[in-house]
């Protein structure tokens, strides 16, 4: 049994694999959750992880039940010790979407079925392998490309650099003093794979050679009495055509991606949100994709 709480809970190989797994026709997957209820619990709402997900258990034959956190209570209404064993007898596979990620590590530790993270306030896992599997079909295998990340170095930023590490990208982050990743994290990230991270200050540093340029809201869910603070550290991490004039390798202009909800006129202008080189809608669309390849990788079907 697997559980897949973050992007390192995969091999490299793993990792190959899901992707492979993601792009296969739906027919060649068959239907390994016939029968079977995925449960989906989420303490944070959402829009593209909750119609994704419900899509992907869908199209490997299995019945979504989706569960608001207010519904199970964890450690309120019960511990998430007992919620994970009861829902094991019912379900193939536990996801959770959640604001502490010990949530769905002692949910992995406690059930009896694979436990899937689908966000938390350490990793974005799903994310980051629609992230990926974008960036191959865009420009590639990511072996020796340049992926910038720009702005707060959070969930999204992080699983983004694992996964692009271990497929032998070189990432450089760009975010701001106090928001940024320590050297313990840049040193364990480091020692993933063949890839190779890095981390600047400048935002214009961080992008030069740079394919593909990554951002994230600069106000996630939680940090809303923060808002006005964050925009004027993170003012001059804007995405805009200026910073992506600065970027591109030697096969051209850099493409541009987000993980979406997107702020235009904050961390994103519409010129570049909006513009051709701008990913975010496949992107977006990747994720139906990931999840459908995750969930059949951990229900053991292999490419």
């Amino acid at each position: 049994m697997r559980h897949f709480l973050d992007i390192t809970d995969l091999s490299i190989d793993d990792l190959v694999e899901v992707l492979t797994l993601s792009e296969a026709p739906i027919p060649t997957l068959g239907r390994p959750l016939a029968g079977a209820g995925v449960a989906l619990i989420f303490e944070k709402p959402s829009n593209r992880t909750r119609q994704s997900t419900e899509m992907a258990v869908v199209q490997l034959g299995g019945h979504p039940i989706y569960t608001r956190g207010d519904e199970v209570g964890f450690d309120v209404r019960e511990s998430v010790e007992d919620i994970a064993r009861i829902m094991s007898g019912y379900h193939a596979v536990l996801a959770a979407r959640v604001f502490d990620h010990g949530v769905v590590a002692r949910l992995a530790a406690s059930a009896s079925v694979p436990v899937l993270n689908m966000l938390s306030d350490r990793s974005h896992p799903l994310q980051g392998l629609a992230d990926t599997l974008t960036m191959q079909q865009t420009i590639g295998a990511l072996r020796d490309r340049t992926v910038a990340y720009v702005g707060d170095y959070n969930n999204v930023a992080r699983s983004l650099a694992e996964a692009s590490v271990m497929l032998g990208a070189h990432v450089r982050l760009g975010c701001p003093a106090g928001y940024d990743a320590g050297d313990d994290e840049l040193a364990r990230i480091d020692a993933l794979g063949p890839g190779t991270v890095e981390q600047v200050a400048d935002p214009s540093a961080a992008v030069r050679g740079a394919a593909v340029v990554h951002t994230d809201t600069w106000t996630s869910m939680g940090q809303e009495a923060e808002k006005a603070e964050r925009t004027e550290i993170f003012g001059r991490y804007q995405v805009n055509d200026a910073l992506m004039s600065s970027a591109g390798d030697a096969d051209g202009e850099a493409w541009f991606m987000h993980c979406l909800p997107a702020y235009r006129g904050l961390e994103v202008t519409d010129s570049v949100i909006e513009g051709s080189r701008s990913m975010v809608w496949r992107q977006g669309h990747n994720r139906m994709h990931t999840a459908r390849g995750v969930l059949a990788f951990l229900t053991g079907v292999r490419p």
